[in-house]
Parts: structure tokens; sequence; C-alpha cells
């Protein structure tokens, strides 16, 4: 049986293409860190202990939570818990929380829009001084808190929301507004983790995620260049893995990303050769996509309507200023897989 159980589906009642993920915490995961989160760990002293745990409560029995175990004391501390299998842009997160126990500290929150230990967004609540505060992390320099006093109960369930929405970051406790709308532009997408400091022990509940799944910077490419020439037949890119074989990362077909490609893909990334082919009704054009110094980084298959007497020097002059274009918006190979 799964450990992690998650779902992702069409959320009908939600935006255009919103998707919901749903994170539960079950009795087979017992003593165990959850699937598909990393431990990690900001500042100084001890690791986080995260794991599931039974908790028993009057009106639940024993109820599979997520705990920060560990009451390591030291002030500038503040372990998290990553979830490390998905990036997020626009989002609304929904987790319970409670303050269980600590003696300098009781605190627990969401980190979001995480790029590494040392830079990240966190909005979390302190039981200890009764506040909500937001603030950022960047190259490991915590910026100055802002929110208000807020009566956070210790051994109490709560409910944390917070809701991202390009640059603005609105949030909720037990659904009353916790900080009015800040803006903030240093971080456009990240992972998301759950937070604590110092020596709180904190447990986490059932968390939801409603999100707009991000576009990868290839398929917005693939985008850009089918919104100015509608009538190409298929456009597709293809980077070479750790095999050395080609596989789709971006096309007008989006089920095909992660389909295989061909010799003739490989050869373009490997030797930067352009190749042609002709079907019924259609041409088929494999070149190669450079980077800012000239070095072919992955292949694109370009495949278009065809006309009587097309030569295949005529189809490769067609296909070269869609390729061209293509290149002018990617730099590196790192920016196209973005």
């Amino acid at each position: 049986m799964q450990r992690f159980l998650f779902w992702i589906c069409v959320a009908a009642c939600l935006p255009a293409l919103a998707e919901q993920r749903l994170i539960q915490f079950t009795a087979e995961q017992v003593g165990q860190t959850p699937a598909g989160f990393r431990s990690a760990l900001y500042g100084a002293g001890k690791s986080g202990d995260w794991k599931i745990i039974l908790h028993e409560s009057a009106a639940t029995n024993r109820q599979p939570v997520l705990a920060q175990l560990s009451q390591d004391p030291a002030d500038d501390r503040y372990p998290l818990l990553i979830l490390d299998d998905e990036v997020y842009g626009d989002f609304t997160i929904t987790t319970r929380f409670k303050l269980v126990s600590g003696v300098k500290e009781q605190m627990a929150g969401i980190a979001f829009r995480i790029q590494s230990e040392t830079n990240f967004y966190v909005i979390r609540a302190n039981g200890v001084d009764n506040n909500v505060r937001f603030y950022k992390v960047v190259n490991g320099e915590r910026t100055a808190p802002l929110g208000p006093k807020i009566t956070v109960a210790r051994d109490a369930w709560h409910e944390l929301k917070i809701e991202c929405r390009a640059n603005e970051f609105h949030s909720w406790i037990d659904g009353h507004e916790a900080i009015p709308m800040i803006t903030d532009s240093t971080f456009a997408y990240g992972k998301i983790g759950f937070w604590t400091k110092s020596d709180s022990v904190s447990y986490f509940g059932d968390t939801r995620i409603v999100y707009q799944p991000r576009l990868p910077y290839a398929q917005k490419v693939i985008k850009e260049i089918l919104e100015k020439k509608p009538r190409l037949i298929g456009l597709k890119i293809y980077t070479l893995n750790a095999r050395g074989e080609p596989s789709v990362i971006a096309s007008k077909d989006q089920s095909e990303v992660g389909t295989p490609g061909s010799e003739y893909e490989k050869r373009a990334v490997a030797e930067g050769g352009v190749f042609f082919a002709r079907g019924k009704d259609n041409v088929s054009v494999v070149m190669p996509l450079r980077d800012r110094n000239g070095d072919p980084i992955a292949a694109v298959r370009v495949v278009m309507p065809t006309f009587r007497g097309e030569t295949e020097d005529n189809a490769v002059i067609r296909a070269t200023p869609i390729v061209k274009e293509m290149q002018a918006r990617v730099q590196s190979f790192e920016e196209l897989k973005d």
C-alpha cells in the first residue's frame, strides 16, 4: 500500500486549468518521514526530526499526523520539510497545525517558493508571542518580519491558509485574515514545505494545494511560435537524457512530452545535422537548436504542409526562420529545461 497518498485532479469549481493536490498522512507511514519530502535546515543546530505519529484527541481517536519532534533549542534554527517533487507558482495552500510544546519557541508555518534552504518565503504562527508573521530569506539573510498580533492558542488545532497570485501573498488563520496583502517579486515560483523554529514541537494535518500548473519554458516557446504560425502541423523540442537518447520536452501535442525521439534528433544535437523527410501531405525538418554560443543543446522537429514540387532545400529554407526565432528565446540549456 502506498505510504504517501495524494490525488491530483481537475477541480471543476476552480478557475480554468486549476488542479488540486491533497496530501494525506496515513497509519502505514507511522514512524517514518513521508515519501516525497526532504528534510532541510536553515540556520544552526540539528536537523528536524520529521515523522508520522498517531495523535490522540477527544474529537478523533488515533489520527496520523506529521510531527516535528526534535527539541534542539538553538535560537537560529529553522527545520524545514520540503515537498520535493513539484514547483509551484500561483497556488492556495490550506493546512492544519497544532503547537504542542517548546520552552523557547512554539511555532509552525509554511515555507513557500523555496529555491533552497537559504532562499524562500515563510508565513508562520507564534504561540508564545501570539502573532503571525511573514518574512523572506535571501541568500541566508532574513528580512524584518511583517504581521499582526493574533492569539494562537497552544495545544489546539488551527487552520492556516496562504494564497499566492503572481507577486501578491494573502493569508488567513482559522478563517480570519491573518496578514493583509503583501507584495514581493523576489521569487516567482518554488517548492513548498512545512516549517518550525528552535525547540518547537509542532504537528501538521492533511494539506490541500490548489494551483495553476506551471508551463515549462520550452513549452512556452512552442506556444508563442504556434500563435504566430498556426498552420504548422507539428512542432517539437527534443533534448538528450542521461543515456544520451532523445526525448520530447515540449510539443504542439503536449501528450507527446516524454516520448522518445529518433536517430535524427540524436544526431541533430550531437552533430548539428539537419534532416528532411516527406509525408503524404507534409514535410518534416529536424534541425539543431543552438545556445548563445552556437552550440547545439536540443533538436527541433518542424512539420509543415507541403506543396507540389517542394524540395528538401525549400523545406529547410521554410523551417530555418522558425528555428531561429526559437533560438532567440533560448539562451542556454538550463533556461530551456526550466
